[in-house]
Parts: C-alpha cells; structure tokens; sequence
C-alpha cells in the first residue's frame, strides 16, 4: 500500500511538472529541476567553496593549504584581524550580490518562505566544517514587531533545516531579541556594532541546554558582523561553549 501511494504521488508529481515546469529559484525562469537556478541567475552567483577566512567566511584569494586544524589552514582575513569576534569560526554560503542578494532579500523581504529548504541546504553545504558531535544550532531572532510583518523568522528557517541535515538539536527561541533596533543597512561600522549592542539574551529555560556545549549561530546574511557579535555575546555570557557562525551570505567590499 505504502509503495502504491508513493508510486501515486510520483505520477501526479511528473504531471504537475507537465503543466507547472520547475522554475529557476531566483528568476522563475524555467529550469530542468525543482531548486536549481537558471543559466543567468548561476552565473551571477558565486558560491564560497574555495579559500575564504576561517573566523569569517570571507571568500580570499590563494588555496587553502592544509586543514582548518593545521596552522597553514586557518586563515584570517584583514577585517577580523582587526575586529574582536566573539565566536572561533564562520562560513557563508554566498557572496551577498547578484544572485546571492537577489535571494536573501526574497527570503527576507519578499514573503518566499518556500525557497527557504534549498537556500538552507546551501548553509548546510558551507556549514560543514563548523560541526561538532552535541553541537546545537540557534537563529539570530528578529524582533516581535518585526516578526509581526515578516510573518517569519528568515534566520530560524535556515537553522531548522541545517539542523535536519546534521541531525543536530534546533534550539528555534532560544535567543530573545530585548529591543527593536533600526536596520543595519546604513551607518558605519561603529554605528552598527552600538545599534545592536545588549540587544539580546539567552532565555532563562535554555540556560542549561546551551551550558558548556557547542554552538553553531545562524544568520541570513553578514555585513560588518555587528549582529552576531551581539547574539554570541549573549550566548557567551549565558555560558555557552565554543561558538561557530554560519550565514546564507557575506557581504564583500569589491561587490
């Protein structure tokens, strides 16, 4: 029985796609399979796969020469040289442009919760090096009058599913966002950082779950940084262990 349903639903899938073709993610250009991004939207997205900063995620010019472990692995860009980051790793997905931007703003801005599972996997993919055994994973939240017009939490979307992938525990409220703040969009540097600072702070019921375990943090996207410096700030004054960060993109200068 069980096999016939699945056989049901794999016929009225193939004629869905018959009337409905997959569609690009970004465009809705049509394309061979559902996720996949059209030729134009592909190239105009570049994927972090190769040499990028270990604290960061920053894509950087080279190789990498060894693993993250080994001293000729971990690397450091020149703005985390010069920034104090309150976690030990980070990785993005994307560069936060062309492509990558176009999808961050649907997801944040464009009510396209439904692109959320591909863009997820694609966090996942770039999060890999940052697991560990017991790690567990929490959004960056968003506060409530936001969450009142947004509908969702972007970031709690993207941790629910790189915590499916790694079957690793999904802390979705554990953070607690204690006051609205103007968007980080503007502003230099310091200004951002002060926007944010104290924003946060680890609900008291999660004091003993995040206690001296692993974290892995996720965010939408990285700009300066400012916001989860706040986020692990609080998870470390909460008496979290080792932090990790993980974003769908990372802004770069040259874009």
């Amino acid at each position: 029985m069980m096999a016939h349903n699945k056989g049901l639903r794999g016929v009225m899938k193939g004629g869905l796609r018959l009337i409905f073709p997959a569609q690009c993610l970004c465009c809705g250009e049509p394309v061979a399979e559902e996720g996949g991004l059209c030729a134009n939207c592909w190239a105009e997205a570049r994927f972090i796969t190769g040499c990028c900063c270990s604290r960061c995620g920053l894509p950087l010019p080279g190789e990498l020469l060894g693993d993250e472990d080994d001293e000729g692995g971990f690397l450091i860009c020149d703005e985390c040289l010069h920034i104090d980051r309150p976690w030990l790793r980070g990785r993005a997905a994307l560069v936060y442009d062309g492509t990558g931007r176009k999808l961050a703003l649907m997801l944040k801005h464009g009510d396209r919760p439904d692109i959320a599972p591909v863009l997820g996997d694609w966090v996942a993919r770039a999060a890999a090096p940052l697991i560990r055994p017991e790690m567990v994973v929490i959004p960056v939240p968003v506060h409530i009058r936001r969450l009142v017009g947004r509908k969702y939490n972007q970031a709690e979307l993207l941790a629910e599913r790189v915590a499916r992938v790694y079957e690793l525990t999904h802390f979705a409220h554990a953070l607690r966002r204690l006051r609205h703040t103007p968007m980080q969009d503007h502003g230099t540097v310091d200004d951002r950082f002060a926007n944010v600072e104290d924003a946060f702070s680890l609900s008291r019921r999660f004091t003993r779950d995040i206690e001296g375990r692993s974290v892995l943090l996720v965010d939408d996207v990285m700009a300066s940084g400012a916001t989860l410096a706040a986020a692990a700030d609080a998870l470390r004054a909460a008496g979290s262990g080792p932090i990790s960060v993980v974003v769908l993109a990372r802004a770069v200068k040259d874009a």
